[in-house]
């Protein structure tokens, strides 16, 4: 599982989910994580199956998308500089929330995902962490503060 300092974008200027999505995914084209498929395919999920959850302190997204786009199983983590809108997780269509924090999910199996979102429930309901988070100065904080939460080595090694 990668998750390292170029997968992790922090004070993302953008306006609109889209515009989240798009530079996130550009990135891990960019890094040769996931197929150039990933960018439309990830907008378009998102679209359809919001991913914005409301939760401890400050809201989270997990977009993710099919495992044929991907090339190698990665987190992006994208810190917002200024909140942006996506749909609630499960949800009415019409509600939303205020999303600081995205969780990018690039997975080669689908049981994969399913792990890591069950560890990512549990980081959520934990809203020091998450404002740590949103106070990280660095990226390479952001990232202990993952590897410190997550057990990302348990599914394939990094």
């Amino acid at each position: 599982m990668r998750l390292d300092e170029s997968t992790i974008l922090l004070d993302i200027e953008a306006t609109d989910q889209e515009s989240v999505l798009k530079q996130m995914a550009d990135n891990l084209v960019r890094e040769g994580l996931v197929k150039t498929s990933f960018v439309q395919a990830i907008i378009a999920r998102e679209k359809e199956y919001p991913t914005g959850l409301p939760t401890a302190g400050v809201a989270v997204a997990i977009p993710h998308t099919d495992v044929e786009h991907v090339n190698e199983k990665s987190i992006s983590i994208g810190r917002l500089k200024e909140p942006v809108l996506f749909g609630m997780m499960g949800g009415d269509p019409s509600e939303q929330v205020e999303v600081k924090i995205v969780f990018m999910l690039a997975m080669k199996e689908a049981h994969a995902q399913l792990s890591l979102l069950q560890q990512l429930m549990q980081l959520f309901q934990n809203e020091r962490k998450l404002m740590q988070l949103v106070h990280a100065a660095s990226k390479e904080e952001v990232k202990k503060l993952i590897d410190d939460s997550l057990e990302l080595t348990a599914q394939g090694g990094n």
